[in-house]
Protein backbone atom coordinates (compact mmCIF):
# COMPACT_ATOMS: atom_id res chain seq x y z
CA UNK A 1 0.00 0.00 0.00
CA UNK A 2 1.05 3.40 -1.39
CA UNK A 3 1.35 6.02 1.63
CA UNK A 4 0.46 9.57 0.28
CA UNK A 5 2.17 12.57 1.03
CA UNK A 6 -0.55 13.99 3.09
CA UNK A 7 -0.97 10.82 5.03
CA UNK A 8 2.07 10.94 5.84
CA UNK A 9 2.54 14.19 6.79
CA UNK A 10 -0.92 13.69 9.17
CA UNK A 11 0.76 10.83 10.62
CA UNK A 12 4.24 12.70 11.13
CA UNK A 13 2.60 15.38 12.50
CA UNK A 14 0.74 13.83 15.24
CA UNK A 15 3.55 11.33 15.94
CA UNK A 16 5.50 14.55 16.67
CA UNK A 17 2.73 15.99 18.69
CA UNK A 18 2.86 12.85 20.81
CA UNK A 19 6.63 13.07 21.31
CA UNK A 20 5.84 16.92 22.34
CA UNK A 21 3.28 15.52 25.10
CA UNK A 22 5.67 13.11 26.62
CA UNK A 23 8.65 16.22 26.49
CA UNK A 24 6.17 18.48 27.98
CA UNK A 25 5.30 16.64 30.70
CA UNK A 26 8.51 13.85 31.15
CA UNK A 27 10.59 16.47 33.79
CA UNK A 28 7.92 16.57 36.41
CA UNK A 29 8.20 12.70 36.39
CA UNK A 30 10.67 10.50 38.94
CA UNK A 31 12.10 6.99 39.69
CA UNK A 32 10.80 6.22 43.43
CA UNK A 33 13.57 3.27 44.55
CA UNK A 34 11.32 2.53 47.65
CA UNK A 35 11.44 -1.42 47.03
CA UNK A 36 13.45 -4.10 46.36
CA UNK A 37 14.59 -4.55 42.57
CA UNK A 38 12.29 -2.06 40.70
CA UNK A 39 11.23 1.21 40.86
CA UNK A 40 8.33 2.75 40.48
CA UNK A 41 7.51 6.13 39.35
CA UNK A 42 5.94 9.23 40.79
CA UNK A 43 5.53 12.74 39.90
CA UNK A 44 6.93 15.94 41.11
CA UNK A 45 3.69 17.18 42.49
CA UNK A 46 4.03 20.61 44.46
CA UNK A 47 7.62 22.54 45.27
CA UNK A 48 9.67 20.00 47.45
CA UNK A 49 6.90 17.26 47.34
CA UNK A 50 6.74 13.77 45.38
CA UNK A 51 3.49 11.59 44.98
CA UNK A 52 3.62 7.63 44.17
CA UNK A 53 1.07 4.80 44.35
CA UNK A 54 1.32 3.92 48.20
CA UNK A 55 0.90 0.20 47.16
CA UNK A 56 5.46 0.31 45.81
CA UNK A 57 6.45 2.00 48.86
CA UNK A 58 7.73 -1.01 50.63
CA UNK A 59 9.90 0.92 52.87
CA UNK A 60 9.74 3.80 54.94
CA UNK A 61 13.38 4.75 55.11
CA UNK A 62 16.15 5.23 52.48
CA UNK A 63 14.20 6.04 50.05
CA UNK A 64 15.51 7.96 47.04
CA UNK A 65 14.00 9.19 44.11
CA UNK A 66 15.53 9.82 40.48
CA UNK A 67 14.99 12.24 38.88
CA UNK A 68 15.31 12.98 34.46
CA UNK A 69 18.47 14.40 34.95
CA UNK A 70 19.88 11.49 36.25
CA UNK A 71 20.43 12.61 39.65
CA UNK A 72 19.59 10.74 42.66
CA UNK A 73 18.07 12.36 45.75
CA UNK A 74 17.38 11.74 49.20
CA UNK A 75 13.36 11.27 49.98
CA UNK A 76 11.63 11.12 53.39
CA UNK A 77 7.93 9.82 53.49
CA UNK A 78 5.74 12.18 55.04
CA UNK A 79 2.90 10.22 54.77
CA UNK A 80 0.32 7.29 53.42
CA UNK A 81 -2.70 6.94 52.32
CA UNK A 82 -3.69 3.43 51.49
CA UNK A 83 -7.32 4.04 50.54
CA UNK A 84 -6.72 5.84 48.05
CA UNK A 85 -3.42 4.39 47.18
CA UNK A 86 -1.25 7.77 47.88
CA UNK A 87 1.64 8.36 49.61
CA UNK A 88 3.82 11.55 49.76
CA UNK A 89 7.19 11.97 49.92
CA UNK A 90 9.37 14.99 50.98
CA UNK A 91 12.99 16.26 48.70
CA UNK A 92 14.72 19.13 49.94
CA UNK A 93 15.17 20.38 46.28
CA UNK A 94 12.04 22.52 45.41
CA UNK A 95 14.06 23.81 42.73
CA UNK A 96 12.16 21.55 40.33
CA UNK A 97 9.23 21.62 37.74
CA UNK A 98 5.98 20.98 39.05
CA UNK A 99 2.85 19.46 37.58
CA UNK A 100 0.71 20.84 35.00
CA UNK A 101 -2.82 19.80 35.89
CA UNK A 102 -5.63 18.70 33.57
CA UNK A 103 -9.02 18.61 34.72
CA UNK A 104 -10.22 14.90 34.95
CA UNK A 105 -13.94 15.73 34.11
CA UNK A 106 -13.01 16.86 30.76
CA UNK A 107 -11.91 13.75 29.49
CA UNK A 108 -14.09 11.88 27.28
CA UNK A 109 -14.40 7.66 26.46
CA UNK A 110 -11.94 7.15 23.10
CA UNK A 111 -10.02 10.28 23.59
CA UNK A 112 -6.17 9.17 23.44
CA UNK A 113 -3.95 9.63 26.90
CA UNK A 114 -0.31 8.62 27.61
CA UNK A 115 1.08 6.91 30.34
CA UNK A 116 5.10 7.84 31.05
CA UNK A 117 7.26 6.13 33.47
CA UNK A 118 10.65 7.08 34.89
CA UNK A 119 13.75 4.31 35.72
CA UNK A 120 15.61 3.97 38.15
CA UNK A 121 18.33 5.04 35.99
CA UNK A 122 16.65 8.38 34.65
CA UNK A 123 15.08 6.71 31.20
CA UNK A 124 11.90 7.51 30.08
CA UNK A 125 9.23 5.23 29.39
CA UNK A 126 5.56 5.99 27.66
CA UNK A 127 2.93 4.05 26.40
CA UNK A 128 -0.67 5.55 24.73
CA UNK A 129 -4.24 4.06 24.78
CA UNK A 130 -7.87 5.61 25.20
CA UNK A 131 -9.30 6.15 28.06
CA UNK A 132 -12.00 3.17 28.05
CA UNK A 133 -14.49 3.69 30.85
CA UNK A 134 -15.50 6.65 32.98
CA UNK A 135 -17.78 7.07 35.83
CA UNK A 136 -18.56 8.70 39.10
CA UNK A 137 -17.04 9.14 42.35
CA UNK A 138 -16.67 5.66 43.92
CA UNK A 139 -15.23 4.21 47.11
CA UNK A 140 -12.36 2.04 47.03
CA UNK A 141 -12.26 -1.31 49.19
CA UNK A 142 -10.09 0.07 51.60
CA UNK A 143 -12.05 3.14 52.23
CA UNK A 144 -10.85 5.92 50.00
CA UNK A 145 -13.16 8.23 48.29
CA UNK A 146 -11.89 8.77 44.38
CA UNK A 147 -13.78 11.87 42.88
CA UNK A 148 -14.24 9.66 39.26
CA UNK A 149 -14.09 6.94 37.92
CA UNK A 150 -10.97 6.51 35.38
CA UNK A 151 -10.00 3.59 33.65
CA UNK A 152 -7.56 3.90 30.75
CA UNK A 153 -6.71 1.35 28.04
CA UNK A 154 -2.54 1.41 28.64
CA UNK A 155 -0.44 -1.31 29.20
CA UNK A 156 0.79 -2.06 32.85
CA UNK A 157 4.52 -2.41 32.27
CA UNK A 158 6.72 -3.03 35.05
CA UNK A 159 7.82 0.51 37.01
CA UNK A 160 4.64 2.28 35.37
CA UNK A 161 2.70 2.31 38.65
CA UNK A 162 2.24 5.77 40.42
CA UNK A 163 3.18 6.48 36.62
CA UNK A 164 1.42 9.97 35.32
CA UNK A 165 -2.16 9.54 32.84
CA UNK A 166 -1.18 12.55 30.35
CA UNK A 167 -3.45 14.40 27.55
CA UNK A 168 -2.10 14.98 24.15
CA UNK A 169 -1.52 18.13 25.53
CA UNK A 170 0.88 17.25 28.08
CA UNK A 171 -1.09 18.16 31.20
CA UNK A 172 -1.54 15.33 34.23
CA UNK A 173 -4.64 14.18 35.11
CA UNK A 174 -3.73 12.20 37.71
CA UNK A 175 -1.67 8.69 38.92
CA UNK A 176 -1.94 5.18 37.27
CA UNK A 177 -2.54 2.62 39.78
CA UNK A 178 -3.77 -0.70 39.98
CA UNK A 179 -6.76 -1.78 40.11
CA UNK A 180 -8.87 -5.39 39.87
CA UNK A 181 -7.74 -8.06 37.69
CA UNK A 182 -5.05 -6.06 36.95
CA UNK A 183 -6.80 -3.56 34.81
CA UNK A 184 -4.97 0.06 35.49
CA UNK A 185 -7.15 2.88 37.62
CA UNK A 186 -6.06 6.47 37.39
CA UNK A 187 -6.43 8.32 40.82
CA UNK A 188 -7.90 11.95 39.73
CA UNK A 189 -5.51 14.93 40.04
CA UNK A 190 -8.47 16.50 42.05
CA UNK A 191 -8.40 13.56 45.03
CA UNK A 192 -4.81 13.73 44.96
CA UNK A 193 -4.52 17.42 45.68
CA UNK A 194 -7.70 16.39 48.38
CA UNK A 195 -5.57 13.93 50.02
CA UNK A 196 -1.92 15.74 49.67
CA UNK A 197 -3.27 18.78 51.38
CA UNK A 198 -4.58 16.37 54.53
CA UNK A 199 -1.45 14.08 54.14
CA UNK A 200 1.14 17.05 54.70
CA UNK A 201 -1.05 19.30 57.23
CA UNK A 202 -2.60 16.31 59.40
CA UNK A 203 0.02 13.26 58.66
CA UNK A 204 -3.04 11.19 57.99
CA UNK A 205 -6.48 10.80 56.15
CA UNK A 206 -10.00 11.41 58.69
CA UNK A 207 -12.38 8.86 57.51
CA UNK A 208 -15.61 8.26 60.23
CA UNK A 209 -15.36 4.92 62.11
CA UNK A 210 -18.52 3.49 64.63
CA UNK A 211 -16.69 0.14 65.33
CA UNK A 212 -19.18 -2.46 63.74
CA UNK A 213 -18.32 -5.74 62.63
CA UNK A 214 -20.64 -6.54 59.83
CA UNK A 215 -21.67 -8.49 57.42
CA UNK A 216 -24.28 -8.40 54.59
CA UNK A 217 -27.54 -10.49 54.78
CA UNK A 218 -30.82 -10.84 52.91
CA UNK A 219 -34.22 -10.16 55.01
CA UNK A 220 -37.18 -12.50 54.57
CA UNK A 221 -39.65 -10.83 52.39
CA UNK A 222 -42.59 -11.10 55.19
CA UNK A 223 -40.01 -9.09 57.14
CA UNK A 224 -39.19 -6.58 54.63
CA UNK A 225 -43.11 -6.54 53.84
CA UNK A 226 -44.34 -6.33 57.68
CA UNK A 227 -41.58 -3.57 58.32
CA UNK A 228 -42.24 -1.46 55.45
CA UNK A 229 -38.89 -1.47 53.95
CA UNK A 230 -38.07 -0.42 50.18
CA UNK A 231 -35.24 -3.20 49.72
CA UNK A 232 -34.52 -6.75 51.42
CA UNK A 233 -30.82 -6.30 52.63
CA UNK A 234 -28.96 -5.00 55.14
CA UNK A 235 -25.89 -5.77 57.56
CA UNK A 236 -25.78 -7.57 60.10
CA UNK A 237 -23.80 -6.23 63.04
CA UNK A 238 -21.19 -9.42 64.03
CA UNK A 239 -18.93 -7.56 66.33
CA UNK A 240 -19.44 -4.10 68.08
CA UNK A 241 -16.19 -2.76 69.99
CA UNK A 242 -16.11 -1.68 73.06
CA UNK A 243 -17.11 2.27 74.14
CA UNK A 244 -17.01 2.69 69.97
CA UNK A 245 -19.51 5.32 68.50
CA UNK A 246 -21.75 2.51 67.76
CA UNK A 247 -21.36 1.10 71.18
CA UNK A 248 -22.17 4.20 73.12
CA UNK A 249 -25.28 4.42 71.14
CA UNK A 250 -26.64 1.25 72.13
CA UNK A 251 -26.42 -1.20 69.29
CA UNK A 252 -26.11 -4.62 69.72
CA UNK A 253 -24.80 -7.85 68.24
CA UNK A 254 -27.43 -9.65 66.01
CA UNK A 255 -28.80 -5.83 64.98
CA UNK A 256 -29.04 -5.72 61.22
CA UNK A 257 -28.61 -2.00 59.71
CA UNK A 258 -31.17 -1.25 56.90
CA UNK A 259 -30.33 2.32 56.30
CA UNK A 260 -28.13 5.18 57.65
CA UNK A 261 -29.68 8.58 57.04
CA UNK A 262 -32.86 7.05 55.63
CA UNK A 263 -29.78 5.67 53.09
CA UNK A 264 -31.09 2.17 52.20
CA UNK A 265 -27.95 -0.45 53.19
CA UNK A 266 -27.30 -3.06 51.39
CA UNK A 267 -23.84 -4.50 52.03
CA UNK A 268 -20.79 -3.38 53.92
CA UNK A 269 -19.63 -0.31 51.25
CA UNK A 270 -22.91 1.45 51.72
CA UNK A 271 -21.90 2.16 54.92
CA UNK A 272 -18.61 2.95 54.43
CA UNK A 273 -19.89 5.34 51.73
CA UNK A 274 -21.70 7.35 54.59
CA UNK A 275 -18.78 7.60 56.73
CA UNK A 276 -16.88 10.73 54.83
CA UNK A 277 -14.15 12.69 56.78
CA UNK A 278 -17.23 15.37 57.14
CA UNK A 279 -19.04 13.19 59.03
CA UNK A 280 -16.59 12.72 61.47
CA UNK A 281 -18.05 14.58 64.94
CA UNK A 282 -21.74 14.47 63.37
CA UNK A 283 -24.62 12.40 64.70
CA UNK A 284 -25.89 9.56 62.09
CA UNK A 285 -29.57 8.27 62.05
CA UNK A 286 -29.46 4.29 62.09
CA UNK A 287 -32.09 2.58 61.10
CA UNK A 288 -32.20 -0.84 62.73
CA UNK A 289 -34.12 -4.59 62.97
CA UNK A 290 -34.06 -5.82 66.13
CA UNK A 291 -36.04 -9.18 67.07
CA UNK A 292 -38.42 -8.35 64.20
CA UNK A 293 -39.35 -4.94 64.83
CA UNK A 294 -37.23 -1.82 63.57
CA UNK A 295 -36.08 1.19 65.57
CA UNK A 296 -33.86 4.31 65.03
CA UNK A 297 -30.71 5.11 66.76
CA UNK A 298 -28.35 8.16 66.77
CA UNK A 299 -24.91 7.20 66.65
CA UNK A 300 -22.43 10.26 66.74
CA UNK A 301 -19.21 9.00 64.33
CA UNK A 302 -15.81 9.11 65.59
CA UNK A 303 -12.53 9.18 63.98
CA UNK A 304 -10.94 5.74 62.58
CA UNK A 305 -8.44 5.45 65.05
CA UNK A 306 -5.00 5.67 63.21
CA UNK A 307 -3.88 1.63 63.29
CA UNK A 308 -6.47 0.50 61.56
CA UNK A 309 -5.72 3.08 58.38
CA UNK A 310 -3.08 1.27 57.32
Amino acid sequence: MTVTTESSSTLLAFSNGLAEAIAHASPVVVAVNARHRMASSGIHWRSGYVVTADHTVRREDDITITLADGRTLPAQLVARDSGTDLAVLQVQETQLPTAELANAASLKVGHIVLAIARSNEGNTSACMGVISALGGTWRSWHGGQIDQFIRPDITPYPGFAGSPLVTVEGQIVGINTSGPRRAILTIPASTIDRVVNQLVQKGRISRGYLGLGMQPVQLPKTLQETLGLSHDGGVIIVSVEPNAPADQAGVLIGDILVALNNTPIRDVRDVHMMLDPEQVGQPITAQLVRGGTRLELTITVGERPWQEER
